[in-house]
Formats: structure tokens, sequence, C-alpha cells
């Protein structure tokens, strides 16, 4: 079967799922050239194989809210493929979350994981519970009913799901007490745990500083730093609260910021006590990206993304589809001269187009923002071993994972016959990992 033979069958078999169909053809469309070299991958169906999820579980999550009332949401839990590793992933709570998106965010976070050179599967999972506007004693009664039917599917050895959108420090705890109530036992089942329970130092940091680090690299193929970049970051969550933080010591500077409202634009940057707002604003207060624009005196626009402003780096940290190809070629126009990617899947195809067309350093998501699953592996490794390391011994482990990640990523693009073209090469280098481990392991 021909790679577009593949395409149209998972698109056939998968309808209305729009986001896996295009994580899917992102994927296979680049893998030609290995499938042309590598004629065992065909006659073992390692395509048609890895398209298809190992598992999806779909179930039902009853809850009570602070009214009395009982609510009803869906959660699920998609292993998608464990060749190298147990399923790894993170859970996403958003009114967003169906099936297509899950089975697009875990096809992804297949290749990611075996990019970071640890033994980690592809999963994911999540709910359409929105957290926002919850109490924590709402979110907690949710967390308990999920983690009641999610505990039978995974094990420490099976599945070992972390955060993403909506499912932070809190959640994490939450999920755990339930797990560790119903099975009477603690192990590292979970990842983004909190530092006196067996979390891992650099965690909250690990996906902003990893994407800002893989921006690194890419600008040292070309004798350049971040030292004096101006950098515009979508976003104002997890990940990009800490690349703009990395970025700023690495000496750029950050002007924007977004949520689901709109952006601001502060020409002066994010640093600082401003930095310190933005981080009591979005984690403690869980208020809106506007409020900073109002206590700082800078521009706010409203339903606006931030793409318009003049920058030499632009680091897309906010959710899948969030660049569209205008906004690419404003960024272009702008001076933009590399794209590293914090989200999953920030950007359409045209305007992966556009970057590649204009020759910039564009990194894609499953390179750039590996390191979030890559210092959950090394909590994973911690819990195992019985040890914390230090922040500076785990912050080490990251810078480590994506320079080789990067590395892996150039040698592939290279080998191929694209050079330069990290889409090439991190699907490549993450693809032959688990089709010669599914070779190994035989056909089922």
């Amino acid at each position: 079967m021909s790679i577009a033979e593949v395409i149209e069958k998972v698109e056939v078999k998968n309808p209305g799922e729009p986001e896996f169909h295009q994580a899917v053809r992102e994927v296979l469309e680049s893998l030609e050239p290995v499938i042309n070299k590598h004629p065992e991958y065909a006659k073992a169906k390692i395509l048609e194989r890895i398209v298809e999820p190992e598992r999806q579980i779909i179930f039902r999550v009853p809850w009570m809210d602070d009214n009395g009332d009982i609510q009803v949401n869906r959660g699920m839990r998609i292993q998608f493929n464990s060749a190298i590793g147990p399923y790894k992933g993170g859970l996403r709570f958003h009114p967003s979350v169906y099936p297509g998106i899950i089975k697009f965010l875990g096809f992804e976070q297949i290749f990611k994981n075996a990019l970071t050179t640890l033994p980690m599967g592809g999963g994911k999972g999540g709910s359409d519970f929105d957290p926002k506007g919850k109490s924590d004693n709402e979110v907690m009664r949710f967390c308990q009913s999920f983690m009641s039917e999610l505990y039978r599917h995974i094990g420490q050895t099976t599945d070992v799901p972390a955060g993403d959108i909506g499912v932070g420090g809190r959640e994490i705890g939450y999920l755990y007490g339930q797990y560790r109530k119903i099975t009477n036992q603690f192990d590292s089942i979970l990842t983004g745990k909190a530092i006196n329970w067996g979390g891992s130092l650099v965690r909250p940091e690990a996906t902003g500083y990893g994407t800002v680090y893989f921006t690194q690299e890419m600008l040292k193929t070309k004798g350049d730093s971040m030292e004096g970049k101006t950098v515009l970051v979508s976003g104002s969550g997890n990940v990009a609260q800490y690349a703009v933080q990395k970025a700023n010591q690495l000496g750029a500077k950050c002007v924007t910021l977004s949520d689901s409202g709109g952006s601001i634009y502060d020409p002066d940057g994010i640093s600082g006590e401003k930095w310190d707002y933005v981080m009591d604003l979005k984690n403690v207060q869980r208020g809106r990206i506007h409020e900073y624009a109002e206590k700082y005196g800078v521009e706010y626009f409203e339903g606006e993304r931030p793409w318009k402003f003049e920058a030499d780096v632009a680091l897309p940290c906010a959710t899948q589809n969030e660049v569209n190809e205008a906004e690419a070629k404003m960024m272009m126009d702008n001076g933009v001269i590399a794209l590293a990617e914090g989200a999953n899947m920030p950007s359409i195809p045209e305007a992966i187009e556009v970057y590649q067309d204009a020759g910039i350093l564009y990194g894609p998501g499953k390179a750039a923002n590996a390191g979030g699953v890559a210092t959950s592996g090394l909590e994973m490794c911690q819990n195992h071993i019985g040890m914390s390391w230090t922040f500076e011994e785990t912050d080490a482990h990251l810078l480590r994972i994506m320079v080789s990640i990067h590395e892996q990523a150039s040698k592939a693009a290279e080998k191929y016959g694209y050079p330069g073209n990290y889409v090439m090469g991190a699907n490549i280098a993450g693809f032959i990992k688990v089709a010669d481990a599914m070779l190994d392991q035989g056909h089922w």
C-alpha cells in the first residue's frame, strides 16, 4: 500500500477528525525516502500499523458540582504505540477534547518520545471537562471520578500519563491521590508530581526551556544565538511562561503573550517584576492576560494572536493550529528568522510551507517541544532509582537531550537528502527508531 493509500485509509476509517488526519499526513508524506530505501518497512506493513492505536479507551466521568448537581463528562486514553517503552503522554482537560484531538496528540507523541533517547512509547488522554471557573473542590471531585476509571488501564511499566492543557500541579495531585487510594501503591504512575512527593525539579520549566534550547541550537548552525533577539511568544500558560524566562536568561527580549481573549505587546520586554506578575496572574489568580496590559499600560489586542509585530524569533506556545498562512507571511515580512513550536502542531500546513519557502530555521513541535516529556521521563528515572537530582543536574540532562534531538533531526535530514529541514529530519529519525523496534518484536 502506498503512502497516499495509507493516508486515504486513515481518513476513511477516522471521519470527522481533521487534526488526526493532518498529523498523519504531515508525518507520512515526509517518509517516502525512508520507505523507498527500506522495503522491509513496507513488507511488514509498518505504516498501516503505526497509524492505528494499539488501544482506545473511552469512558464516562460523572461528578458532583458545588450545587449538588451531577455533571457528566467524557474521558479517554488512547494508547498509540508501545514498541520502545510504556505509553507516555499527557492528559488534556479542555472543552475541545474529542477522540480526533487525542489521536493527533498521541500520534505525534510516538515520534517525539522516540527522539528523546528515553524508552517511552506514545499515548495521550483527557476529557472535555473545563477546569476554568471551577472551584478546587469541583476539580478534585472530577479528578477522583476520572481516575476511578483510568487507574485500571495504566501502570508504571504500562502507561504513565502526565499533564497537558488544563492539567497542572493541582490536577496531578488530585489524580495521584485517588490512584494511590484505590491501588494502595506509591509508584511513578504520573509525572508532573509536586517535588515533595516524587516530582522532578525542572519539570514545570521543561517544555518552555527545551523549546528555547532547541531554538538556540538551530541558531548556532548559522553562527548566531538568542543574545539580543526580539521574541514573539503566544500563550501565557506553563510553556509560554518558562520559554520567556529562558529566553530572557539567554539575552533575548520577549515582547508578547496571549490567551484565548487576545494578546499583549510590551516593547520593553516581559522580564523581572513583569514576568513575576504573569506567574502570579496565571498560576495563582487564574486571571486573563488583558490585566497585564491594564497594570503596565501596554497595548492589548482583543481577539488577536501576537504575530504581527517585528521580531527575530517566534515561539508559538499556545495550542494547535494557532498560526495560519497569512500570519506566517506576516512574520516573514516582519523579520522572523527562526521559529520553534512550544505547542503541539500550532502551525497549519500552509503556514509551514511559508516557513520553508522563506528558508527560515523552523523547529517542529515533535522536536522543539520534546523537553516536557523528556523531563517527565527523567522524573520516572528518579522515581525508579529512589533519588532526586538537583535543579542543575536535571537541567543539564534536559539540555543534553535537546541538543541530541537537534543532532538526530539534522543528521537524518541530511542523510535522506533534505539538509536543514527539521520537519523531515525529526519525522524520519523518530520513525526509524520505532519502526525498527516494531520489526524486532514481530507482527502483533
